[in-house]
């Protein structure tokens, strides 16, 4: 075989790839605005207390057995960012955005943006 030949074998095979990721790309992007979108109409403000923030596998934390079943595969081998926070009388354990868990502070009432047990965001909080 010559180089040449070589060359146009090598580049339709990365012109394949690359048409597989892009059209694998496009389908999960509108998989995530999908979810995006639950997100943004599920969301409510509440005040909590922030007692204890720390990373750690979903197994390891003090989870509900049904939101534990319910994370995808890959993210429990993952350390996730959880906090330990009291709404009202109740004390629960919740999963935080990363961009979020690194603002958050501990030990103040801080007023956050929650969906289900998913802190999405932070309004203001008291110092």
């Amino acid at each position: 075989m010559e180089w040449w030949q070589i060359l146009i074998i090598v580049l339709a095979v990365v012109a394949v790839v690359l048409a597989i990721l892009y059209f694998v790309g496009k389908k999960m992007q509108k998989k995530a605005d999908g979810q995006q979108a639950m997100i943004d109409q599920q969301k409510m403000t509440v005040t909590i207390l922030v007692i204890d923030k720390k990373k750690m596998r979903i197994k390891d934390s003090n989870l509900p057995k049904i939101v534990q079943d319910q994370v995808p595969a890959y993210l429990k081998l993952r350390k996730m960012p959880l906090v330990k926070a009291k709404i009202g009388p109740k004390i629960t354990t919740l999963l935080c955005d990363e961009k979020v868990f690194k603002e958050l502070p501990v030990k103040k009432n801080v007023k956050v943006d929650i969906a289900g047990m998913y802190i999405i965001g932070i309004k203001n909080y008291k110092k």
